[in-house]
């Protein structure tokens, strides 16, 4: 098994493509970083407290004037009402917002996993179908292996990759961030609403649990792309729905979110961020619920995947 991973990877980074994948990547960082080095986008000053309290005042005013004219749903009230919360958490115990920081950088670039997603995707997309498109299939599959453990060793490449990704994407922005704001202010907590309550988290544990809520959605969305490529051999079918679903599938998911059948949706419960510092797509939904949906989407692609690509044909 170890050789076959170790011969996928190398499959893998011989490609130029790879390499300009993981160089977007950085590029997008230091952009980043150079968008927000401007004075446009430096928005607390020391009077922080007061830009606060207005900020507070405004949350209000938009909160009672749409609901007022019912263009406001309970989802988007509850996220002004905790914004509110931070804030006045904030001014009473006098912690000055993050936006401005390295690890508020660092933070904000959590967002950067789903262009990691898209990569994973791509590779992911075309770890299977390539094979069979360029007929190098038939080489991989007279050699004395069982097919699941070929098959395996790509999905586990895949992941390997994207692993590599977000540890690069880290320490990118780590040291992007330090640079431009400075390695301070690393002991500051990060501010996180639960149970209707603001409540102080280590900021390292924070950024480590973002990464990981957001890799839930990069798992899903490669195994499904990795399914799509075993399925139907062709890379680009593979790339357009996974890329197509991940970008509307949120958006379909809240338009939908008065349906009751709308949280066994994939797309329902792959941010678990909500059941820590949010609200749910759906009342009543909770992280064990999700976790179990998303345990049977898991299994459903892999099953699939390993289903036809042990029975498929390849002799033609």
């Amino acid at each position: 098994m170890f050789n076959l991973i170790l011969n996928e990877n190398m499959k893998i980074f011989r490609q130029v493509s790879t390499y300009i994948m993981l160089g977007l990547l950085v590029v997008l960082v230091i952009a980043i970083a150079g968008f927000q080095a401007k004075p446009s986008m430096q928005p607390y000053t020391s009077e922080w407290k007061a830009e606060l309290t207005q900020q507070n005042t405004d949350f209000q005013k938009t909160i009672t004037e749409t609901q007022a004219q019912r263009t406001v749903g309970e989802q988007t009230a509850a996220v002004f009402d905790q914004r509110i919360k931070t804030n006045n958490y904030r001014i009473e115990h006098n912690l000055p917002p993050q936006a401005k920081a390295l690890w508020g950088f660092v933070t904000d670039l959590t967002g950067a996993v789903s262009i990691v997603s898209l990569f994973a995707i791509i590779i992911a997309a075309g770890i299977v179908a390539g094979e069979f498109n360029s007929g190098t299939i038939k080489l991989l599959l007279i050699r004395p292996l069982e097919r699941w453990k070929i098959l395996l060793s790509k999905y586990l490449t895949v992941l390997w990759f994207a692993f590599v990704s977000l540890i690069l994407l880290f320490m990118t922005s780590f040291i992007v961030g330090g640079i431009l704001y400075g390695f301070s202010g690393a002991s500051q907590p990060y501010l996180a609403f639960k149970n209707g309550n603001v409540t102080e988290i280590n900021i390292l544990w924070h950024i480590f649990t973002t990464y990981a809520y957001a890799c839930v959605n990069l798992l899903m969305m490669v195994t499904f792309a990795f399914m799509m490529s075993t399925v139907f051999r062709k890379s680009s079918i593979a790339v357009g729905v996974s890329i197509f679903l991940m970008f509307t599938g949120n958006a379909l998911v809240s338009f939908l979110s008065q349906q009751g059948w709308v949280k066994y949706v994939l797309f329902a419960n792959t941010n678990l961020m909500v059941y820590t510092d949010g609200v749910p797509v759906v009342k009543g939904m909770t992280m064990t619920f999700s976790l179990l949906v998303l345990t049977a989407y898991f299994i459903g692609f892999n099953v699939i995947s390993w289903l036809v690509f042990s029975k498929r044909d390849v002799a033609a």
